[in-house]
């Protein structure tokens, strides 16, 4: 997947500012694909000149024109070709777990500690996933057509980090054992 199939989605869901697309994807698509502001504004002037998203000025009065983008026709379509595709599985790459696996070799006091820290990363995440299930999906039985992608993404992200957060303890658990 591509940054543009991401942005795609998100002006699928609504047209946006590039300002607007930026934080909304902080604040969703984000917590699953890492790209920074600068990094959708010059993506979304690529999808412009290749026909994707189209551009309209608003006016803001005495502030300066805001750039509304909307995804076109094309845009779709190329949305519909890319969701038919086969989805290859991401290859991993995991620091943590290169060195997880040289627990022999290092400190077991310094593996814990980061162990420790690993694991209130996924707790801090998980809350924050959870929060958002509360405010956005209170009761999944009455889910919109168009809020079920959204809310199985987030369910995936809960179900990572509780797995995170297993793994963790596990170590934590073996390690105390020896």
């Amino acid at each position: 997947m591509a940054l543009e199939h991401a942005i795609l989605v998100s002006l699928a869901e609504r047209s946006a500012s590039g300002y607007d697309l930026a934080r909304r994807f902080d604040a969703s698509i984000g917590h699953f694909w890492k790209a920074s502001h600068q990094q959708i504004y010059k993506v979304l002037a690529r999808m412009e000149a290749d026909g994707w998203v189209s551009t309209e000025r608003v006016s803001q009065g005495a502030r300066p024109d805001k750039k509304v983008h909307a995804i076109t026709e094309t845009g779709h379509a190329e949305l519909l070709a890319w969701s038919a595709r086969p989805t290859p599985a991401e290859a991993v790459r995991s620091e943590f777990a290169v060195r997880i696996r040289a627990l022999h070799l290092i400190d077991r006091a310094t593996v814990l500690g980061a162990v420790r820290d690993r694991r209130q990363q996924h707790e801090d995440a998980l809350a924050g996933y959870e929060a958002s299930r509360r405010k956005y999906f209170a009761d999944p039985a009455e889910l919109a057509d168009d809020e079920i992608g959204p809310y199985l993404a987030l369910r995936g992200g809960i179900r990572l980090e509780r797995n995170g957060i297993d793994w963790c303890d596990e170590i934590i658990e073996t390690l105390g054992q020896r």
